[in-house]
């Protein structure tokens, strides 16, 4: 039985395609005024109301991400997903065999995350709330770690890149699709303070469904 939706709330499902690999069968929110929080899990959780149903969207750099993830080399490697959201990449390496660990500061995101699983047929995958601004002891280290559109708060670069330099092993490779949000300098600045050198590559190609994107694909290593 397909795992039950949370109450107050309206979702929809749909395919998603995904380069060189199979759809994936989403569910999402319905749409972005989705909003019930009667146990106040979102002032808890430091998420506003108008941010609270972003995580349920399915966004074009999430798409991205998960079409890289495709074919991007896993081997031996221990990966984590930050701001997953509806973990479109961490399906695609799940389904590769690939250690994925999703991680998001969304209390509903593992609820959705079980659903989709459900959906697509595939066993249960590795979740852990990993909220940027505060201690996260049982995510640990990977070698790999990847995440789509997260700067798109002002105070994002610097909590984002000390999460970072955190949860990153002592060699490791960051990801990051970025649809040239604002914050992206002061990100680069953040990183490099932490070690890491930066590589950026341009992206233009349409998504799958023919819908324009520009973007930058973000690449960071120690």
């Amino acid at each position: 039985m397909l795992h039950a939706v949370p109450f107050g709330y309206q979702v929809k499902q749909l395919p998603v395609a995904v380069a060189g690999g199979a759809d994936l069968n989403i569910r999402a929110l319905l749409d972005r005024q989705q909003f019930y929080d009667p146990l106040g899990e979102a002032e808890a959780a430091g998420i506003s109301e108008a941010c609270w149903p972003l995580f349920g969207q399915i966004w074009p750099s999430s798409q991205k991400l998960a079409d890289l993830m495709q074919s991007y080399d896993l081997a031996g490697r221990r990966v984590l997903e930050i701001g997953c959201g509806l973990a479109l990449a961490s399906m695609v390496i799940h389904r590769r065999l690939g250690d994925i660990t999703a991680s998001d500061c969304h209390p509903l995101t593992e609820q959705f995350l079980t659903a989709n699983l459900q959906l697509n047929t595939l066993p249960k995958l590795k979740y852990c709330t990993g909220n940027w601004g505060r201690i996260n002891d049982d995510l640990g280290e990977f070698d790999l770690i990847i995440g789509s559109d997260v700067l798109y708060e002002r105070g994002h670069p610097e909590v984002l890149a000390a999460f970072i330099d955190q949860h990153a092993a002592a060699t490791a490779e960051i990801l990051i699709i970025d649809p040239n949000r604002s914050n992206r300098s002061a990100f680069h600045k953040q990183m490099a303070l932490r070690g890491f050198s930066l590589h950026e590559t341009m992206l233009t190609q349409a998504l799958n469904d023919g819908s324009a994107y520009r973007g930058r694909l973000l690449q960071y290593l120690r």
